[in-house]
């Protein structure tokens, strides 16, 4: 537990070994990738944090909770982070002909992202892509997108919405969509190639969120400005004893 939030100690091969296991028994399941703003976002909200919990997987996605599971003992940690991850699913559901689909994002991104997917994974079978509109749906709109997504038979749905946004969609919608739901967050964005990555090193180094503040200072900088500190004294606390829960 970090901060009272589960981050799961896993790896590459044993997230996509659970997807496409669950893929095949054909469950509902949703797994979240999860960073700092995931971590503060379950310290400071109850009803998020039993978001997180209850999820089927929860990856470190950034650097910094791969070093606080290891200072907690799970030496065997490593980064889990979404685009890689989404890469590596949808290398698995080409190779297994295994149905996607995609929900999130703007119309744009993801004309952008479907077509580098496709020159990318030719022989992937995409069942379903929606760019839902910025605001919440109605019940009504909201059936018929788990009923479409339904009909689509889209068995892995990638779930590009933000944080915590695409995590509490993806846990409302366990048991009625009939996919596994993966919370990827950014990953639209990079794939479809409309934002830059930070380089190698700078995820390795834990700057990741640098690179993404100076490319988006007034989206980036207040979240980063109230998070980033606090789960730093938060968590030298939990490490001292001193304090591990919200």
């Amino acid at each position: 537990m970090l901060l009272g939030m589960r981050v799961d100690a896993t790896s590459y091969p044993e997230a996509v070994h659970l997807v496409s296991g669950w893929v095949r028994a054909g469950e509902s399941r949703y797994v979240c990738c999860a960073s700092v703003n995931n971590v503060m976002e379950a310290f400071d909200s109850g009803e998020f944090r039993a978001i997180t919990n209850t999820a089927d997987l929860v990856t470190p996605d950034g650097t910094p909770l791969v070093w606080g599971l290891r200072l907690l003992g799970a030496r065997e940690a490593t980064r889990v982070y979404g685009p890689d991850l989404m890469v590596q699913v949808l290398e698995t559901a080409a190779r297994e002909n295994m149905p996607v689909g995609f929900y999130g994002t703007s119309a744009p991104t993801m004309e952008l992202l479907l077509a580098k997917v496709r020159q990318r994974f030719p022989s992937l079978r995409i069942a379903y892509a929606y760019s839902p509109p910025f605001r919440p749906l109605t019940a009504e709109e909201d059936a018929r997108v788990t009923a479409r997504i339904n009909e689509s038979g889209a068995r892995i749905l990638f779930v590009g919405l933000g944080a915590p946004k695409q995590e509490r969609w993806m846990a409302a919608h366990r048991g009625s969509v009939r996919a596994v739901m993966l919370g990827v967050g950014a990953a639209f964005d990079f794939l479809a190639g409309i934002k830059p990555q930070a380089p190698g090193w700078m995820q390795r180094a834990g700057l990741e969120w640098l690179f993404r503040l100076l490319s988006e200072p007034l989206r980036l900088g207040p979240r980063y400005l109230r998070h980033n500190p606090r789960f730093l004294a938060l968590f030298t606390l939990q490490l001292l004893g001193l304090r591990g829960r919200p």
